[in-house]
């Protein structure tokens, strides 16, 4: 090969870039500005490129999924109406549509009267639970504590069966976009991944504030090694993880016990039941952040006040429950059924 060829092919070389930095440069284009990513092939070229245009990458640990799935609509309940599109676009379309048409329910209908009702009755059921006094602690003991020194413009995630489920109807969020849990589906696995993603904006955008996250225990071990992720980047995150040794209910120390003493655990221990008194603070603590265990509505408090004031680590308060504790009575047997 003549001289003058072998550097026109070395010019052409140099003028080359890989399939990541396109990708990178077409992401940039986009504005986009974060990414999340489980490092590996292609990811972590993709992620090298990423951050050389400026992209914050974010190495996580547990890989999320999302659809849009038409045969979903109608699992739970037979909907009068359905809506299967991109939610952005359906909103600006109803929205352009209730800017052409006003209109808004009867404050005065049966149905508006029905609903106040049933927010009063459900209020004073929350509140009667929440004032027990008894050891170990209810949800509602836990969540009305938890709610009191919540900050008003943090993000709240929230995740699990019951702890998902209760949280809703005990935590309050008073912003916009700062909710954030499975919706209507029981997916596990996200609440930790929701809360980096939403740590990772808070930290850049609004220093200071806090990203509360709920977790139950069960749920807490589907994405639990992301608290690794939480202490590398040093996230605003306080985990709260309610634990009540189980999936939906667990057994006591002592009561485990006597269960293992008829057989191999594989054999009679009950499916629901995970190891009493788990230690899942001291996750974190191996990680370099601030763990507690709590077992009193004297011992949350103190934890969360002062996680909530240490801004220079995240802080996860493990906090023990009656392994028996339930949500109250539902109405609706469809709330917790599919149609599957």
């Amino acid at each position: 090969m003549s001289e003058s060829n072998l550097a026109e092919r070395s010019n052409g070389s140099e003028a080359q870039v890989s399939g990541a930095e396109v990708i990178a440069q077409a992401l940039k284009a986009q504005d986009v500005n974060y990414m999340f990513g489980i490092v590996g092939i292609p990811v972590t070229e993709i992620s090298l490129a990423a951050q050389k245009v400026g992209i914050r990458y974010v190495g996580m640990r547990n890989e999320q999924a999302v659809d849009i799935c038409a045969e979903e609509l109608g699992n739970n309940v037979r909907p009068a109406v359905t809506l299967l599109g991109d939610i952005n676009a359906v909103t600006q379309q109803l929205l352009e549509q209730f800017d052409k048409i006003p209109w808004q329910y009867p404050p005065e209908s049966k149905w508006w009267k029905n609903l106040r009702e049933k927010m009063k009755s459900n209020e004073a059921a929350s509140k009667e639970l929440a004032s027990q006094k008894s050891l170990p602690m209810n949800y509602y003991t836990v969540f009305y504590h938890v709610q009191e020194q919540l900050p008003r413009d943090c993000f709240l995630v929230s995740e699990g069966a019951n702890t998902m489920d209760i949280g809703r109807t005990v935590l309050q969020n008073y912003l916009p976009r700062h909710r954030l849990d499975a919706g209507t589906f029981g997916t596990m696995g996200v609440g930790l991944g929701f809360a980096i993603a939403a740590a990772v904006v808070a930290k850049d955008r609004n220093p200071g504030q806090r990203v509360i996250c709920v977790e139950g225990d069960s749920a807490f071990g589907f994405s639990g090694m992301e608290v690794e992720t939480i202490c590398r980047y040093n996230l605003p995150i306080v985990l709260l993880v309610v634990n009540n040794n189980g999936i939906y209910q667990g057994l006591d120390a002592d009561t485990w016990k006597e269960v293992l003493k008829s057989g191999d655990a594989t054999t009679v221990a009950p499916p629901v039941c995970l190891l009493p008194h788990s230690h899942y603070e001291h996750v974190i603590t191996a990680f370099g952040g601030k763990g507690y265990f709590v077992q009193t509505p004297e011992e949350l408090q103190k934890s969360l006040r002062q996680s909530l004031e240490d801004l220079t680590k995240p802080s996860l308060i493990n906090i023990m429950i009656e392994p028996q504790a339930m949500r109250k009575a539902q109405d609706f047997h469809w709330l917790t059924s599919s149609k599957i």
